[in-house]
């Protein structure tokens, strides 16, 4: 850049713009769900779907950036996973404990492969929580080579936990009521 030039707050900031992305498809389709006439017990599972897709992207992301040995990006994309996840968490949580659980209205092969899914989903996201806070405390404190050998098993399933959130929301609120 010429020193005359005054600086382009986006441009050469690729986390800037992969924010900018995921901002941009998350409005809409928040705009759109505050539209649909849902009731909030409907809306509420959809904005925690939102969050995991959120934090899949970032992960997505983040995985590239370190295999490209862009030590800064990784950082700012995992903290942006880690910040969609506990948001999500959160949200899960409450929504949880004032709707309480829900049941799969389907039946039949689609009932087994869901359960599979929420079952592999639930196991899997009890056990990445302690993984993920101490591969972030490692990061944090520089003790890399640690840090790496966690991050082997974290990442994984984080990616996985994130992924099939999405998938347990999609089933549970599209694909088994279209089959009853």
């Amino acid at each position: 850049m010429r020193a005359d030039a005054a600086p382009r707050p986006l441009f050469g900031q690729p986390f800037a713009w992969l924010v900018l992305a995921v901002v941009l498809a998350m409005v809409p389709l928040a705009g759109w769900l505050l539209q649909s006439g849902w009731p909030w017990t409907r809306i509420h599972p959809a904005v925690n779907a939102m969050l995991n897709g959120a934090a899949t992207i970032f992960l997505i992301a983040g995985g590239i950036a370190i295999r490209k040995r862009k030590l800064a990006f990784h950082r700012l994309c995992m903290l942006a996973a880690f910040t969609a996840s506990t948001v999500f968490l959160t949200s899960y949580l409450v929504r949880f404990a004032t709707t309480g659980a829900h049941r799969y209205p389907g039946s039949g092969g689609d009932k087994s492969f869901y359960l599979v899914l929420l079952g592999t989903h639930t196991v899997l996201a009890a056990a990445a929580v302690p993984l993920i806070l101490r591969a972030l405390w490692l990061a944090w404190h520089d003790r890399r080579p640690q840090h790496r050998r966690i991050a082997r098993w974290a990442y994984p399933i984080w990616l996985y936990v994130s992924v099939t959130g999405v998938a347990v929301y999609v089933m549970l609120y599209h694909v088994g009521p279209s089959l009853t």
